[in-house]
């Protein structure tokens, strides 16, 4: 695969994740909040398919990978938060910030790719899911769990606005 159809695929992902995080803002969140863990389900098949491959890399590689998931996990969790609005639902909270910590973290994969070049395809791809997945699912337990404390504020009567209580 060329380098242009490379990028032209992370642009089209970065804007699907843009168009759907800005419409969910608009829309309440229904039922438990079990979608937001969905995404993860997403990645299972890309991890469960490089187990078969031969790879050309060390554990510590694949462990430097996951901790530069997780730190770029934490702009993405601090930025996303839900309130409740004035008809009683709750929703995504605006915040511009995250559009530009996830354009941000595409850039930063862009560079890196750059950087790993010189490495077999396979294992330049194991380094990429395992670093997705390690932004994406911190990112999305961490909102479950913020969603859920919405939640149950709305079931006690308290009203959160943010991350604080109001009653």
């Amino acid at each position: 695969m060329n380098v242009s159809a490379i990028y032209g695929i992370m642009i089209l992902v970065v804007g699907l994740v843009l168009w759907r995080r800005t419409r969910a803002m608009y829309r309440p969140i229904q039922g438990s909040g079990i979608k937001i863990l969905i995404p993860v389900l997403f990645l299972l098949p890309a991890i469960s398919m490089f187990s078969e491959l031969p790879l050309q890399l060390n554990l510590w590689e694949i462990g430097a990978a996951s901790l530069t998931g997780i730190v770029l996990s934490i702009p993405l969790v601090l930025t996303s938060n839900f309130e409740i609005r004035e008809d009683g639902k709750i929703y995504a909270q605006k915040n511009k910030t995250f559009v530009i910590a996830l354009i941000a973290i595409v850039a930063i994969r862009i560079v890196a790719r750059q950087y790993f070049s010189a490495l077999d395809p396979a294992s330049v791809a194991v380094l990429f899911v395992t670093v997705a997945f390690s932004y994406i699912v911190p990112w999305r337990i961490a909102s479950f769990l913020k969603f859920r404390k919405v939640k149950q504020s709305q079931a006690s009567g308290e009203v959160m606005i943010g991350s604080v209580k109001r009653v």
